[in-house]
């Protein structure tokens, strides 16, 4: 996948070149993964660059910061105003947003607490991340060997690079078996999340989805399907999903920043209903990208404009 950088990236309250955002070899995220993120896409619409969901994603990393221990020098409202000012410094027309907040080169072992805490933002253009067809037509899967982390491990809520560790052996064993994408269980053997998305199955005119305790990460756009699923009129259940019941379900489909709402056509050969986008799926996909793509009215107040001064968080 082709991926076109911006130049200016921010780094601890100043930007710089592209080439300078780097990190000693010795840092504590190098050999202990103490690094956590966060995905945001910034959309083209007809009144600017607007990003989806601002203040939503930066409030889940600082709630990842605290689960780490991990104290910023940066307030909110700081964090919010530096994303928008690094998509007008770049003249960016849509982006997808990376904030980076990692360890340091400081002391040597496991122990994190005194490295520095370096915070990074930084954007690029991003396509659509399964593939050009994939928002379209959908993807195919598989059910993963491997199991999501277990509760008491690592945290599920945080949005961290070592959780994507476990999140490269489900992509790399779908790639390697041909499938765009792998669906991971639980530590209980129910339905989890994809390597990158959260997921939501559609059976007997309910949409379900699973809960955050089956080591599920809080999605921004997850949230944002309940939210349209309900306006839609659609009852929506967050339960413990089986696995069986993604063969039988009449339409499944992944939610995320990255991935939008892409359809799932097959699950390990097994094709989902008729093998097309369902008109649930298809329903909540134009509702969600007619928002945030500046199309239809910002009811819920999601999008952030970036020809403006951001509006500071309530």
């Amino acid at each position: 996948m082709a991926v076109n950088y911006y130049e200016q990236v921010w780094h601890n309250g100043e930007f710089i070149p592209w080439d300078r955002a780097t990190i000693h070899v010795a840092s504590h995220v190098v050999s202990y993964a103490s690094c956590l993120f966060e995905g945001i896409r910034c959309y083209d619409t007809p009144n600017g660059p607007a990003i989806f969901r601002l203040k939503e994603h930066t409030d889940r990393l600082l709630n990842s910061a605290k689960i780490y221990r991990m104290e910023l020098a940066y307030s909110r409202d700081q964090l919010i105003q530096a994303m928008v000012e690094l998509i007008r410094i770049n003249r960016a027309q849509h982006a997808y947003i990376r904030p980076l907040v990692l360890r340091g080169y400081g002391a040597v072992g496991v122990n994190p607490l005194k490295n520095p805490i370096e915070v990074y933002l930084l954007a690029w253009q991003w396509g659509k991340y399964l593939g050009d067809d994939a928002l379209k037509h959908g993807v195919d899967v598989c059910v993963s060997s491997w199991r999501r982390v277990a509760p008491d491990t690592l945290p599920a809520m945080a949005k961290s690079a070592a959780n994507y560790m476990n999140a490269q052996l489900i992509q790399m064993e779908a790639a390697t078996h041909q499938y765009t994408e792998g669906i991971a269980l639980d530590l209980y053997g129910n339905v989890s999340e994809g390597s990158g998305e959260n997921i939501f199955v559609v059976y007997n005119g309910k949409i379900f989805t699973p809960p955050l305790a089956s080591s599920v990460l809080p999605g921004i756009t997850r949230d944002s399907v309940i939210t349209l699923a309900r306006e839609c009129g659609y009852e929506l259940v967050e339960q413990n999903i089986p696995r069986e019941m993604l063969y039988i379900a009449d339409e499944v489909f992944f939610s995320g920043t990255a991935a939008e709402i892409t359809p799932i056509r097959s699950i390990d050969r097994l094709v989902v209903g008729n093998g097309q986008p369902g008109p649930v799926t298809r329903r909540l996909q134009e509702r969600y990208l007619s928002i945030a793509q500046g199309r239809a009215e910002d009811k819920y107040g999601w999008l952030t404009f970036c020809n403006q001064p951001a509006a500071l968080a309530r």
